[in-house]
């Protein structure tokens, strides 16, 4: 059978909402932040559970999507998500999130800077959501080698994910979800403001620090 590529698209996007949905599906009145909608695969979803729980969805794209959906619980902002100014007066419309999805930019330096704003407008016990933070399946023999910019991105999302918390023990749990190309699920457990991210390093014990010498100093000679 030959190999459908929307087909295989579609197919992770359900298994990674359906992480997500299983997380969110009883939370009344709920209040969501979307950052990225493309085709509107995960929007469809939240509209959905807008719709059941009474809630309010928020979606931003630098693409034109307004047109994807008729919905009054529904607002989309034709924007770059780094547009705090304006989607922050939108936000603090609705009130205090409880999920925002985040599927936009996959670099680092991004996930990382619309995280430590729009993570303010967040409830205490609710949940962030990052797409893209699996790099295995884009690694060497498997089925989406080529993408290399991808297998590197998602890396680099992943180790800053691991800084933001190395500085933040105590602020939110973190976890991994390694189905496909990867979500990452935050869990906010404190009002506490995000510290900046903090490098995770090794600690060598004295034993250690005398081997690395040793070591330095005959492959010198």
């Amino acid at each position: 059978m030959p190999y459908d590529r929307e087909k295989f698209k579609l197919a992770l996007s359900k298994k990674k909402l359906n992480y997500i949905y299983n997380h969110i599906k009883d939370i009344k009145n709920i209040k969501i932040l979307e950052l990225g909608v493309r085709e509107g695969i995960s929007t469809s979803l939240f509209l959905e559970l807008c719709e059941k729980n009474n809630g309010n969805l928020i979606s931003v794209d630098i693409d034109d999507c307004g047109s994807l959906f008729k919905n009054p619980k529904w607002n989309f902002i034709h924007s770059s998500d780094e547009n705090f100014e304006i989607i922050n007066k939108q936000i603090l419309k609705i009130g205090e999130l409880d999920v925002i999805y985040i599927d936009s930019l996959h670099k680092d330096f991004h996930v990382k800077k619309v995280l430590y704003n729009y993570y303010d407008f967040l409830k205490k016990n609710g949940y962030v959501f990052l797409d893209d933070i699996n790099w295995l399946p884009y690694a060497k023999f498997s089925l989406l080698e080529k993408k290399v910019s991808n297998f590197n991105d998602n890396k680099r999302i992943f180790k800053k994910l691991l800084e933001i918390k190395n500085s933040n023990q105590d602020n939110f749990d973190l976890e991994f979800l390694f189905e496909n190309s990867g979500t990452a699920k935050i869990i906010k457990k404190s009002s506490e403001k995000l510290y900046e991210p903090r490098k995770v390093t090794k600690i060598f014990s004295l034993s250690e620090a005398i081997k690395q010498i040793f070591n330095f100093i005959f492959k010198k000679n």
